[in-house]
């Protein structure tokens, strides 16, 4: 007899890509009820997607749900006054997102017919929508096959491949971008999409990551050199210049003056309180600008406010004004009550500055 057949051995399996590490550890544990989820609505992920730059969940789902009850949909928010959705947005900051989805609400009802463009193309050219936003987008309202690059999954993918230099330096976003190009799945990538932005978030996370929950630490570049610190380097140190300004808080028969702001820079197309140099004669300028006797004037405490490119220390001052001019009346200048200068749409350090008035 010829010698006796050998089975067939099976071959051993692959190894798990790095997607489909990612796409399982979310479908186990992974975020599943966040109130932007579970849809297929392109402006309720629009919308969430804009609110989450640089704001942390916790933050933005109570806006997220009052924002929507006020503009339920794209054509609501596109009739809206600008003044009305910045004042929903009062307090989350970044204000120019506010008036870019304003202004890309406009743009999808007069070119989309009110409905949000489903071509990547077409999404990225709306204002306030970068090349991740539009890919996370297209994702998940869509399904397309693009790839993602916030801040979080920055950090994830330049620990996990070794990927050096400061993320904000162009050479080094584009070999992120490379990266995440390369790592796209054929199937799952809502899963996996989602799966990126949560281990970014909870797990992969800037200081103290738990990197014993994380489904491709065994491949980690960071964690096997013993290098997390390293990954992602730090924007370069530069000394931020300080900048100063004192708060005019003119006070009349229990009101309050405010002045709409220029609609772009800093605080654009807010109202808030008049503001002078630091050494300013604000006696005279509020008689010269506003048109107003002021009677008394008492400082408040010092405020500091922090922007990306520079620190704002800000020095309130009280003033009870007797006498009005009909000028002071004149277009973007404002008398309002307290309560309804409070629930404006006004900048978080003067809502600060409002609310100790209201205290006294």
């Amino acid at each position: 007899m010829g010698a006796k057949l050998r089975r067939k051995e099976r071959p051993a399996s692959a190894p798990a890509s790095f997607a489909s590490k990612v796409a399982c550890w979310q479908t186990r544990h992974g975020r599943h009820d966040l109130p932007w989820q579970n849809t297929r609505d392109a402006y309720r992920i629009w919308l969430s997607e804009i609110m989450l730059q640089q704001t942390q969940v916790t933050t933005v789902i109570p806006y997220f749900h009052r924002f929507l009850a006020r503009f339920p949909d794209i054509e609501s928010l596109a009739a809206a006054a600008q003044d009305d959705v910045l004042t929903l947005w009062s307090g989350l900051g970044y204000y120019s997102r506010a008036r870019n989805l304003h202004r890309a609400a406009q743009a999808v009802v007069a070119q989309h017919g009110a409905r949000m463009p489903r071509e990547f193309a077409e999404l990225l050219a709306l204002p306030g929508i970068g090349r991740s936003t539009a890919a996370a987008i297209a994702v998940f309202a869509f399904g397309a096959r693009q790839a993602i690059l916030d801040g979080n999954v920055k950090r994830l993918f330049a620990r996990r491949f070794g990927i050096e230099g400061y993320p904000g330096d162009a050479k080094v976003a584009a070999a992120l971008w490379r990266e995440t190009e390369r790592q796209l799945p054929s199937r799952d990538i809502e899963s996996y999409t989602q799966g990126l932005m949560d281990l970014g978030a909870a797990v992969c996370t800037r200081s103290k990551p738990r990197c014993d929950e994380c489904p491709v630490a065994a491949d980690c570049v960071a964690l096997r050199t013993n290098a997390i610190k390293k990954f992602p380097a730090p924007r370069p140190r530069k000394v931020l210049p300080q900048r100063r300004t004192q708060m005019l808080v003119l006070l009349h028969a229990r009101q309050v003056l405010l002045e709409k702001r220029a609609p772009t820079g800093i605080w654009g197309g807010m109202w808030s309180l008049p503001e002078a140099a630091a050494d300013a004669d604000i006696v005279a300028l509020c008689a010269e600008r506003y048109g107003v006797r002021v009677a008394a004037s008492q400082p408040m405490p010092a405020l500091a406010h922090g922007f990306t490119h520079f620190k704002l220390d800000i020095a309130p001052q009280r003033l009870i004004v007797s006498h009005v001019a009909p000028r002071a009346a004149a277009p973007g200048v404002a008398w309002l009550s307290l309560e309804d200068a409070l629930g404006a749409a006004i900048p978080a350090p003067v809502k600060r500055i409002l609310m100790t008035i209201a205290a006294d």
